[in-house]
């Protein structure tokens, strides 16, 4: 497996610099996110490391050279936007821009590339599937095309009141995950697997990774704390930010021994990258920097 970082809590870095402290703190390997340019709509997104529209050859030879010279591997491209949206207009532009993602990926020579599936929030997931149908499959085609994995994360999208009730991406569940599979069987459309947000759905992410273990690509290594004593208040029903709280790997419920062991097991070799959202260490950059050399520190002991 490869030990790595998500550049999404780094904004203030270029790319040279997130590959430069990715290299100094021993990361094997990073996701890179590639939102188009311009003003971010929520928390970690609107972060633009490489400017997919703008890539030429003179780019991608510097990228490409900044790779070689640090030795960190480019695990993936990120982006994550709701290409379900209700507003068809507004879901084409996200669509449009994941092909950019996917034809820079291609031309970077880099594996995957990790999105959500999008979601209309106020539908139920029957009522969102035939947008699925239609949006889904054609997306995938175009992947393989590319020869590039699409990774879909598996993060409900529900932290905030305008994602109520439903949240903003399909892919949450392992139910979902089957469906979807069984619906587009290529081997170009995986997991970008994240089991901070199986803990507080209460499901058993070791089981869910027994099962799909084929189909996961890229890893997110975040973990979640379930506070019991909010969730005794405000049931399951609530807001989820209302009874759990995303931390860095070791300070929440995800048991890493565990859940690396089975990954290593199953014979997973790709990226695990440190995703950071905990909000004790986002004052400042010194601040996310030492998240992410803690969190390696922390993750380091589990693997070869």
């Amino acid at each position: 497996m490869k030990l790595g970082i998500c550049s999404a809590i780094l904004p203030d870095l270029s790319f040279d610099k997130v590959l430069k402290f990715a290299a100094k703190n021993n990361f094997s390997c990073a996701e890179i996110m590639c939102w188009p340019k311009g003003k971010a709509e929520r928390r970690y997104a609107g972060i633009t490391h490489i400017d997919v529209a703008a890539l030429d050859k003179e780019k991608i030879k510097k990228i490409r050279d900044k790779v070689k010279e640090t030795g960190v591997e480019i695990s993936g491209l990120g982006y994550y936007p709701n290409p379900l949206a209700p507003d068809e207009a507004e879901a084409k532009v996200y669509i449009d821009h994941i092909k950019k993602v996917i034809k820079a990926a291609q031309m970077l020579d880099i594996p995957v590339m990790n999105t959500f599936i999008g979601r209309d929030w106020t539908k139920t997931v029957d009522d969102n599937w035939p947008r699925f149908k239609k949006v889904w499959p054609p997306l995938v085609k175009f992947a393989e095309d590319h020869d590039v994995k699409i990774c879909i994360e598996n993060c409900p999208m529900f932290f905030s009141n305008d994602e109520w009730p439903g949240g903003k991406n399909l892919a949450h569940t392992p139910a979902i995950w089957r469906r979807m599979f069984e619906e587009i069987p290529s081997d170009n459309f995986g997991l970008n697997f994240d089991p901070s947000h199986l803990v507080w759905q209460k499901i058993d992410y070791l089981e869910a990774v027994r099962e799909f273990i084929g189909k996961i690509f890229h890893a997110h290594a975040k973990d979640a704390r379930v506070d019991q004593h909010r969730l005794n208040q405000v049931g399951i029903l609530a807001n989820p930010l209302e009874f759990h709280t995303p931390k860095l790997p070791g300070l929440g419920d995800v048991d890493w021994g565990k859940l690396l062991s089975v990954l290593g097991d199953a014979g997973y070799t790709g990226a695990v990258c440190i995703e950071v959202e905990d909000r004790m260490y986002e004052g400042s950059l010194e601040l996310r920097e030492a998240a992410l050399v803690q969190s390696g520190r922390y993750l380091k002991q589990f693997m070869p």
